[in-house]
């Protein structure tokens, strides 16, 4: 019995130390599991800064196109360059040289403005215009300004919607082989561009006949309009500067028709107030199409991946360009 004893109490004196010597290995382990959770949770909570708004941005390397190019013009009320990007239809470059073509205009989502911002959907478009899914178009990429696609009251720099409006199209129209009237000028823009495109339309009448707003943050625009100009606590914009106002009065105008799409994704978070913002312009009696992609997140990208085509026959249609009457028979 005491030889029992012995080997227990020695079995358990070697467990002991094996768990002793073991002890410091544990801690150590443990404790560099610890420290990279707490760098991975630090990675996760760093938001990543915007980059500084530039006037000027060249195309990124990756993202560089045969048909796309980026150039500048000198802007009169800014007096210093603004960049675009633009992409070239098939053929024009090598093709008729008294040919015209009509253009659209897409502007970025995100603050601040890029000319380069929306560029990753060139060869989606250029894909659909050369194997003659659409006709050929000319499509600018628009740099928004400080504050994308809005102008601040009394800040001369941050006057992007009326750069754009006042200084770029005139200087499209007599660079490029456009079709200078507005029945062969479109709009379109995702995100904050959405919230462009469709304020802007409503605003000039005049000079688009064809807009496509995508996701667009009309609940934020409906803030604007209710605190009678207000964001946030330090942006605000000129009372009536929305588009809800806008729309209010775009209905009570005999002004020019515009063609109207409103496209948004299903999983985006836009998604609620595109549905409320559509009911709205139901009730004021204002014509629209639509297009609501199912189970796709807040990204032209990944719409474009599925609706290119239908959004570029939107335009084109409105254009002149494809006879619907023909194509239905």
């Amino acid at each position: 019995m005491r030889h029992v004893v012995c080997l227990v109490l020695s079995l358990s004196l070697l467990a002991g130390t094996a768990s002793f010597a073991g002890s410091p290995q544990t801690q150590s382990g443990e404790k560099s599991a610890s420290e990279a959770n707490k760098k991975n949770a630090s990675r996760k909570t760093k938001k990543k800064k915007p980059d500084p708004f530039a006037w000027v941005n060249p195309i990124p390397k990756q993202r560089q196109h045969p048909s796309l190019k980026h150039a500048t013009f000198q802007s009169p009320s800014l007096n210093c360059d603004v960049g675009y990007a633009i992409l070239m239809p098939p053929g024009y470059s090598d093709g008729d040289a008294g040919k015209r073509y009509p253009v659209v205009y897409y502007l970025h989502g995100g603050r601040p403005g890029s000319e380069t911002k929306s560029i990753a959907l060139v060869p989606q478009m250029h894909s659909a215009m050369e194997s003659a899914q659409v006709p050929n178009m000319i499509y600018v990429f628009v740099n928004g300004g400080p504050v994308s696609h809005y102008n601040i009251p009394n800040e001369p720099t941050k006057q992007g919607a009326d750069v754009f409006i006042k200084e770029l199209i005139p200087h499209i129209d007599a660079t490029y082989r456009t079709i200078a009237d507005r029945e062969h000028r479109g709009i379109e823009g995702f995100s904050q561009g959405g919230r462009g495109t469709m304020r802007l339309s409503l605003r000039y009448p005049d000079l688009f006949c064809s807009a496509a707003a995508g996701g667009g943050g009309y609940e934020t625009e409906r803030k604007i309009s209710e605190s009678g100009g207000r964001e946030s606590e330090t942006l605000v914009f000129a009372e009536g500067d929305n588009t809800w106002d806008l729309a209010r009065k775009y209905s009570k105008q005999k002004s020019q028709k515009v063609d109207w799409m409103i496209y948004v994704g299903t999983k985006g978070f836009n998604y609620q107030n595109n549905l409320e913002y559509m009911a709205f312009l139901k009730s004021l009696e204002i014509p629209f199409e639509s297009i609501v992609v199912p189970e796709v997140p807040h990204s032209a990208m990944k719409i474009y991946e599925q609706r290119c085509v239908d959004l570029m026959r939107f335009h084109a249609e409105n254009f002149g360009l494809i006879n619907t009457s023909i194509e239905q028979e």
